[in-house]
């Protein structure tokens, strides 16, 4: 018992590796073998046919009359009748990359603003940022598909007049508008994130930059950037992975602009009318998830550390 209990004078990403460590390795071995089966089985099913997947279980696979291959991943990277799925990785990349970056580079001067610069409303105003993170995304796709289609105008009745607020820019069924969606609502959680780790910056190092003369940014781009890494790079995975494989955001503000489709929608699309191509569904989903899983195997070392920074000091 001695070995998990938590010195509280220790930092939190070194209490969680000494309760991982107190952790019986064939009981971390057997939750990766059930966590993973599933992922296993579809991988395996992803080099069957169509016939062999429906005849028999993943584990027959040496049985089959048709050897394994890699046919299923030709037809989904190849003729656009079975989804256009080497298109839609392009439309996520163009939706991915800019919803990730942005929010990125906002909320860390936002965060830093809310930390260490004092200006009036500065509690109530990050207050209401933060809770904005209990509204439900959902409820505002439409209002914000209806901006980005017919822009967004008010009318004044006393004075008979309409003042357009957010001119119509025909944004609907690109591209643009899902990033920029993301980007909003990614916004809240990744200003929260970098205002717990940036306010437990210690303060002794803007008071010895101020003395040598430098200004908010100088502080921000010599100290509080190159600090916040760890954190920048933990929630990169989170929005990035959230991006790449939304369906919901991209399908409500494309629509029926083939074109635009993300990877998500086109495998969604892959198994044909009535469903007489899922055989190649199982190849898709790991196509779309090659990316993802690279992203976050290059940005681990960063995870748990950027998770975890500034939710408990120590």
């Amino acid at each position: 018992m001695a070995a998990t209990s938590l010195d509280p004078s220790s930092g939190p990403v070194d209490r969680l590796y000494r309760f991982l460590a107190a952790i019986p390795t064939w009981i971390l071995w057997v939750l990766v073998f059930i966590w993973t089966l599933p992922t296993f089985s579809l991988f395996v099913n992803s080099f069957r046919s169509r016939d062999a997947q429906r005849n028999a279980g993943w584990w027959t696979v040496f049985d089959d009359e048709v050897s394994p291959g890699l046919q299923n991943y030709e037809e989904v990277l190849g003729a656009e009748a079975s989804g256009g799925l080497t298109a839609g990785l392009v439309n996520s990349f163009a939706i991915a990359i800019p919803a990730t970056i942005i929010p990125i580079a906002i909320a860390a001067f936002a965060a830093y603003a809310f930390a260490w610069i004092d200006f009036k409303g500065r509690q109530v105003l990050f207050i209401a940022t933060v809770s904005l993170l209990a509204v439900p995304n959902q409820v505002a796709l439409i209002p914000l598909l209806q901006a980005y289609s017919n822009g967004a105008h008010q009318t004044i009745p006393w004075i008979d007049k309409t003042i357009t607020i957010i001119p119509d820019l025909g944004l609907a069924g690109t591209t643009t508008a899902v990033w920029i969606t993301h980007t909003a609502f990614a916004m809240p959680f990744a200003i929260f994130l970098l205002h717990n780790y940036i306010s437990q910056l210690p303060k002794d190092l803007f008071e010895s930059a101020r003395i040598d003369g430098a200004d908010h940014f100088t502080i921000f781009w010599r100290l509080v950037f190159p600090l916040s890494i760890p954190v920048l790079a933990a929630f990169a995975i989170f929005q990035f992975l959230w991006t790449w494989n939304d369906y919901l955001i991209a399908l409500t503000m494309i629509g029926a602009n083939g074109g635009s489709w993300p990877a998500t929608i086109k495998i969604a699309s892959q198994a044909g009318e009535f469903g007489l191509k899922e055989h190649v569904l199982s190849a898709g989903a790991f196509v779309q998830a090659f990316v993802p899983l690279v992203v976050f195997f290059l940005l681990q070392r960063f995870f748990v550390r950027g998770l975890l920074a500034g939710s408990v000091k120590g």
